[in-house]
């Protein structure tokens, strides 16, 4: 787990820099959230059950089997892009082979789409589960709660996890709840659990948990995540305009990276020495990756009108 937050961190700091540098164009930062996405990735089958990020999950997508490279050929907008071939913004994920479920920047429509998958596979009697992400400002949007309530009548297989970072862009969570996100599942007839989504073997039990309920046929769950966006919304974003430094200095005293190293060496599994090591590791798939994606060609203007209409009479793309 703390190899895949660690490569999540790095990747992530590493893109706003290219942002910065001119290289890329946009980068949307999950830091601050790797410990959530990457427990909860290992409490799921990695090899058999569906998965419907948001655009923070960097954590989850490199736990889930996508590659640095293939991150960075999206960022890098190029035709080899597994995502969308370059057309989509960065952090919309869509992999086939992972079972990744393709997103948009509409908020929250990811909700409905992982509930009918989990009714698909009730329908066809497989054990395996969906599970997908989104904010606590998404938690607002009626997708959310036309899903929930889908899901909770027909006792579907689908787990709904919110990470709550405490921003819908720059509104405060203050401004956007009067309750918890969890206890909104109580209206929909199925349970709701509030977990410390800076500790990534907290997520991890609740989100096991909530698999071998699903896979019993006992229904979804609904878990809030509860962390804090250390980084800007994204890189267009100046977050010091709607909240104070001393504010975010105090959060990154609960971040779930140094958490994890340290309960790590405390536990004698590992050592300052090894985590140097696994940083330089790490620096040079990025540089690999980089080098790999910023000299890959990019998609042709013609590209632009491919899977948007039929080429050929009933050869729909």
């Amino acid at each position: 787990m703390y190899r895949y937050m660690l490569l999540a961190r790095k990747y992530d700091e590493r893109s706003l820099l290219l942002q910065r540098a001119g290289k890329i164009n946009f980068h949307v930062s999950g830091i601050g959230q790797e410990a959530a996405q990457v427990g909860a990735a290992f409490a799921l089958d990695r090899e058999r059950d569906y998965f419907l990020p948001y655009y923070r999950d960097y954590g989850f997508v490199l736990a889930a089997g996508m590659s640095l490279r293939e991150l960075m050929l999206s960022v890098f907008a190029k035709a080899e892009d597994p995502n969308s071939g370059g057309r989509q913004m960065p952090g919309h994920f869509g992999s086939k082979r992972l079972r990744i479920v393709t997103g948009s920047s509409p908020v929250t429509t990811q909700v409905p789409h992982a509930v009918g998958i989990a009714l698909a596979a009730k329908m066809q009697k497989k054990d395996i589960v969906s599970f997908v992400t989104f904010g606590e400002g998404s938690s607002n949007q009626g997708d959310f709660h036309e899903g929930c309530n889908f899901a909770g009548v027909q006792k579907l297989p689908v787990i709904i996890m919110c990470e709550n970072n405490q921003y819908a862009i720059s509104v405060p969570i203050q401004k956007q709840l009067a309750g918890k996100v969890s206890d909104r599942a109580l209206g929909y007839g199925f349970p709701g659990v509030r977990v410390d989504g800076n500790d990534a073997l907290e997520v991890y039990r609740v989100v096991k948990e909530a698999r071998e309920r699903a896979v019993r046929g006992e229904g979804p769950t609904l878990i809030e995540a509860m962390m804090y966006r250390l980084s800007p919304h994204s890189t267009s974003d100046n977050d010091l305009a709607y909240r104070t430094k001393e504010e975010v200095d105090e959060n990154w005293k609960k971040d779930g990276l140094p958490k994890m190293k340290q309960y790590l060496i405390d536990c004698g599994i590992w050592s300052e020495e090894q985590d140097a090591a696994l940083s330089t590791e790490i620096a040079q798939q990025l540089k690999e990756a980089i080098d790999s994606a910023d000299k890959a060609p990019f998609p042709l203007p013609e590209d632009t009108l491919l899977h948007v209409y039929a080429d050929n009479e009933g050869d729909v793309r």
